[in-house]
């Protein structure tokens, strides 16, 4: 069956880093687009960043433009989120997303990762 499992995630003060995994199964990942979304306390669910399973392009949310990084690495059905210069709004429920373009309904997510930014 298909599973986003979702990793990295902690406590980390103003200013650090953490970086974010997702590691894939259940379907064909190439051929996904990967995407990171965000949910804070209270707030709606908000996109982060995508990249493309095309061409490995990349968009991102202009709140982390410059400071995350969104990567995958093919082989190893992973998706990554490179996160520096965190602040205390970051912190968030971070959750991995799986879209096929040409299938609406094939579209999945992970259980989430809790990013704490806080001294």
């Amino acid at each position: 069956q298909v599973q986003l499992v979702e990793s990295g995630g902690g406590l980390v003060q103003p200013g650090g880093s953490l970086r974010l995994s997702c590691a894939a199964s259940g379907f064909i990942f190439r051929i996904y687009d990967m995407s990171w979304y965000r949910q804070a306390p209270g707030k709606e669910r908000e996109f982060i960043a995508v990249i493309s399973s095309a061409d490995g392009s990349t968009n991102y949310a202009g709140s982390v433009k410059g400071r995350f990084t969104i990567s995958r690495d093919n082989a190893k059905n992973t998706v990554y989120l490179q996160m520096n210069s965190l602040k205390p709004e970051d912190t968030a429920v971070y959750y991995c997303n799986a879209q096929y373009r040409r299938l609406p309904e094939a579209n999945y997510w992970g259980q989430g990762t809790q990013v704490t930014v806080s001294s």
